[in-house]
């Protein structure tokens, strides 16, 4: 984040959150987002830097979840992420496949990404760039 997420200058991200968190679970292909009591997880903390927030859900494909991302009003907000976002160089996103009924962690999510950052697209870990099948063969 550019700044706190109570502070001005991310009021606009957090005043859309409760609209595109419902957006999502109405969304073709939705299984299940991490939330706290408060209904979303920018208070969950996984990284040492606290201006390193987590956003995770489960998707019944890739396909769902890209036609949500790139192809709903939440595109409208994603396009505005550098009014809220530092630009990262490293990856900051992990694509990988669960078994019907689990419910991913923060802390499985952090090491998908760091297995990502490490070793580059496999079955293991992916993104929507080169992405892979659940029977672990390539999408490209």
């Amino acid at each position: 984040m550019l700044a706190p997420i109570d502070s001005p200058v991310m009021a606009d991200f957090v005043a859309n959150l409760d609209r595109i968190n419902a957006l999502a679970e109405s969304s073709p292909g939705f299984v299940w987002r991490l939330k706290d009591e408060h209904d979303n997880a920018t208070a969950i903390r996984v990284f040492e830097d606290d201006f390193l927030i987590i956003n995770m859900s489960v998707w019944i494909d890739i396909d769902s979840l890209h036609k949500y991302v790139y192809h709903s009003s939440h595109a409208e907000i994603f396009k505005r992420r550098k009014e809220w976002f530092e630009k990262m160089t490293d990856m900051h996103m992990a694509l990988w496949y669960v078994p019907v009924d689990h419910q991913p962690t923060p802390h499985g999510a952090k090491e998908k990404l760091e297995f990502l950052q490490k070793n580059g697209e496999t079955a293991a870990a992916f993104s929507f760039r080169r992405n892979f099948s659940a029977d672990g063969l390539p999408n490209f």
